[in-house]
């Protein structure tokens, strides 16, 4: 089964108010050890088979719908957008939704600022294996 988690560096359930040092206020070689974790992380789960992918994510992006044909808008807001939510995400592919968690759980203790283990909430998500409704 396969699982999106999603890294939001910002406060979860139960700590709304907790916030982060925002990665481009760290030094240097803080946001090296935390990239170096996250790199680690993802090699140690290439060799038991378990990682599919990772990406981190640009701030710049915007909106874009249909509005008409040939005319579709672009916008930079206002809405809340996951330029503001996410700043990256890894995709496993594991056995149960325990592992997923457990995984997780160990990549929420990626360094930031200070050196110190983020704690942050991450999002786990499974994939959609097929379409809600169909029972062919």
């Amino acid at each position: 089964m396969k699982y999106l988690i999603l890294k939001h560096y910002r406060g979860g359930p139960g700590h709304p108010g907790m916030d982060y040092t925002p990665m481009d206020q760290w030094k240097p070689a803080e946001v090296d050890a935390h990239m170096q974790f996250i790199s680690d992380f993802a090699s140690r789960l290439q060799d038991t088979g378990e990682f599919v992918d990772s990406q981190a994510l640009s701030t710049a992006g915007a909106f874009v719908r249909f509005d008409g044909e040939g005319r579709p808008p672009v916008t930079d807001g206002p809405f809340a957008e996951t330029k503001d939510l996410i700043a990256g995400w890894m995709i496993v592919d594991v056995e149960s939704w325990d592992r997923a968690v457990e995984l997780a759980g160990e990549l929420s203790a990626s360094p930031g600022a200070g050196g110190e283990p983020i704690g942050e909430w991450l999002e786990v998500r499974p994939f959609l294996t097929g379409v809600p409704g169909n029972t062919e």
